[in-house]
């Protein structure tokens, strides 16, 4: 579970209500409701090609939609990508390389770098930059501070992966959206990994998590949504939906995922300690 303090006041950053994507006659999203809330990391899994993704190219404005969202009670839907940027919501992608030529800490400052003609002029002639304290806050946050000035070539790839976390975190970031940020981290980088995002968490931003990898997901987050044909078919806490029938039936039970290869969901009692993990051979995405 996230370690994000209980005592601090939580506030509904992000809510989407009856959002729907379709595309000609197929419907890739159908009425999908999800709330995050500060301090909060909530997932959303399903088999391939449920719409996890879609989901987030909707909320983020890459993907025509109906329905709304909100984001701490301003309405965005119909807003440009840009514009919901400005207001604190950030995404990662599944593809999401970072500049090999550049620092870190340089990665990081190209996502806050102002564009337009007059801003090119004015980096021109002054050499504008970001605030270091926005660079370093992100990093913090991420745990990178050390490697800041190394080029991503010199990283792990658990630390790259998380160097493209702290990209989008820069620019006061309010609720973060993650496509499955942990592929291809082997079981030590994936534990670290979520260990860093209940960090971020606790810094009171609010995260949604997709990832295949089902321990990932089942040890850092407070509550699930489950999508199958692009609606959800559950929702609740890792255990309540382990145990959900229409859950094993559409996903956890499908051959891509043996519910035996799940492992138990943690206690809270001990958020720093979750269980091992064991690879899967097959994870559905």
């Amino acid at each position: 579970m996230s370690d994000a303090t209980t005592t601090a006041p939580t506030e509904r950053l992000l809510e989407t209500a009856g959002l729907s994507v379709h595309y000609g006659g197929v419907t890739a999203n159908s009425d999908v409701d999800i709330t995050v809330d500060s301090g909060e990391i909530v997932g959303l899994i399903g088999p391939n090609g449920a719409g996890k993704t879609t989901f987030v190219d909707a909320v983020t404005g890459f993907t025509k939609a109906t329905g709304t969202v909100t984001l701490g009670g301003t309405r965005l839907d119909g807003a440009s990508p840009h514009r919901r940027r400005r207001t604190g919501m950030a995404r990662t992608w599944q593809a999401g390389e970072l500049f090999t030529d550049l620092t870190v800490a340089q990665n990081l400052a190209v996502a806050v770098q102002p564009v337009g003609l007059r801003a090119m002029l004015s980096d021109v002639v002054n050499g504008s930059r970001p605030p270091a304290e926005t660079i370093d806050h992100a990093l913090v946050l991420v745990g990178l501070t050390d490697v800041a000035d190394r080029r991503p070539g010199e990283l792990t790839l658990g630390q790259q992966k998380l160097a493209g976390v702290a990209r989008a975190l820069v620019g006061g970031t309010r609720v973060l959206l993650l496509d499955e940020p942990a592929a291809g981290l082997d079981t030590h980088e994936s534990r670290e990994f979520g260990a860093e995002l209940r960090r971020i968490a606790a810094s009171g931003i609010g995260v949604l998590l997709i990832d295949h990898d089902m321990s990932l997901v089942l040890e850092v987050c407070d509550r699930v949504y489950v999508l199958d044909f692009g609606k959800v078919i559950a929702h609740g806490t890792p255990a309540q939906i382990l145990g959900d029938p229409a859950v094993v039936a559409a996903y956890l039970g499908s051959p891509e995922v043996d519910p035996a290869d799940v492992p138990p969901v943690p206690q809270q009692s001990a958020p720093q300690q979750p269980a091992p993990r064991q690879p899967h051979p097959k994870e559905a995405r």
